[in-house]
């Protein structure tokens, strides 16, 4: 029987090979969709340039510096929130009303604020990964058991001692989860900023590929931006697998 891990591996070669056989055949035009091996032989020229690693470094750049602003923002506001029945319901309105706004729609307030570097492509990344991970946290301290509470109460325990003891513990899978949806988020609203106002990374790169005509390395570095969003993934799920050992979700997956 074919192990589980390879079966995603044999999924995504298949759907490579069909690809590949489509484009040679000229069943779907080259001229705007290149043979496979085309996309990784210039994905394989760039790996020999400094520009390419350049663009790589500063779209990670933006990447990690909007997703630490929305953790530094996001973590403590859900947790202040969440642990006052209060607070959440007076600033719910407030949430739901800023929450739907589409970050893309700020470009023009961050271009006029900040410009066209590295300001802008940071604060709508750090803007669109606030609201997954802030949600998420608001319902991980939603989520803790009333009786858990009750009992620490009843041992004495303080407000403070009650948030470490057991809300934190109780909210971590959540937040945990958050942090890693918002980390896909960031890095999408990178490469966005990146192709719309210019900022250097590889959102630029791919929009002067798109311009230049060389559509192989247009769609390589596509790619490049997929394998980072698959690796931040990975890196997320295996730290938060080896964080929440303890969990039963995890106990579950382990299984």
């Amino acid at each position: 029987m074919t192990k589980s891990w390879a079966l995603p591996w044999l999924g995504l070669l298949a759907f490579v090979a069909v690809f590949e056989l489509l484009t040679r055949g000229e069943v779907i035009s080259p001229r705007y969709f290149p043979p496979p091996t085309d996309m990784f032989a210039a994905l394989w020229g760039e790996l020999d340039t400094t520009v390419f690693w350049k663009a790589v470094g500063a779209t990670l750049q933006g990447w990690a510096l909007g997703l630490g602003i929305a953790m530094v923002i996001a973590i403590p506001a859900g947790i202040v929130i969440g642990s006052s029945r209060l607070l959440y319901r007076s600033l719910r309105g407030v949430i739901e009303f800023l929450r739907p706004i589409p970050s893309v729609a700020l470009i023009p307030l961050a271009i006029l604020i900040y410009g066209s570097g590295l300001e802008s492509k940071v604060f709508l990344a750090a803007f669109a990964s606030t609201w997954p991970l802030l949600m998420q946290t608001l319902y991980g301290v939603q989520d803790v058991d009333p009786v858990a509470t009750d009992t620490a109460r009843s041992f004495g325990f303080g407000r403070a001692s009650r948030l470490l003891r057991v809300t934190l513990p109780s909210a971590v899978p959540y937040i945990a989860t958050g942090v890693r949806i918002s980390a896909a988020v960031s890095l999408i609203l990178c490469v966005t900023a990146e192709l719309i106002i210019g900022a250097a990374g590889l959102g630029r790169e791919i929009n002067l590929a798109r311009q230049g005509g060389a559509v192989d390395i247009m769609y390589a570095l596509i790619l490049v931006t997929g394998l980072l969003g698959v690796a931040m993934n990975t890196v997320f799920m295996r730290v938060e697998k080896r964080v929440l050992h303890w969990h039963p979700s995890q106990r579950a997956v382990a299984r």
